[in-house]
């Protein structure tokens, strides 16, 4: 799971990595290119809630490629990032994750009313002529 905060004026963003232990035996740690790849330089801490997590503060104007890797060489890649390929995970660091477009939601139907001998209170919507 990833959780993005809003940009400070400064045009920092603090971003917080969890993971469940469950997916992991030992430690891990958040590896990317914002770090050099270092194994040592953000390792996860684990939580009373049963997660590893590590927040770190990148700037805002920059996306970065990252991983993690646990003990024993194991390494692995956050469904929730924004994308993925055989690098790694891609963040956006200031983006949010957006709402499904209202395309892909389910239709609104709205309510046909009617009155014996009048027309319904929708009126269907005309075809469109085409050249």
């Amino acid at each position: 799971m990833i959780k993005r905060a809003k940009p400070t004026k400064n045009g920092q963003v603090k971003i917080t990595f969890t993971v469940p232990a469950d997916r992991i035996s030992g430690g891990v740690s958040l590896v990317g290119d914002f770090n050099g790849w270092d194994p040592y330089a953000h390792p996860m801490q684990p939580k009373n809630d049963g997660t590893y997590q590590v927040t770190v503060t990148l700037p805002a104007d920059r996306g970065i490629c990252f991983r993690y890797l646990a003990d024993g060489g194991l390494w692995f890649d956050d469904a929730d990032a924004d994308r993925h390929d055989q690098h790694g995970g891609y963040l956006d660091a200031a983006a949010a994750k957006q709402p499904r477009p209202e395309a892909a939601k389910a239709p609104v139907k709205t309510p046909v009313t009617r009155v014996p001998g009048k027309q319904p209170l929708v009126s269907p919507v005309p075809a469109l002529a085409t050249p």
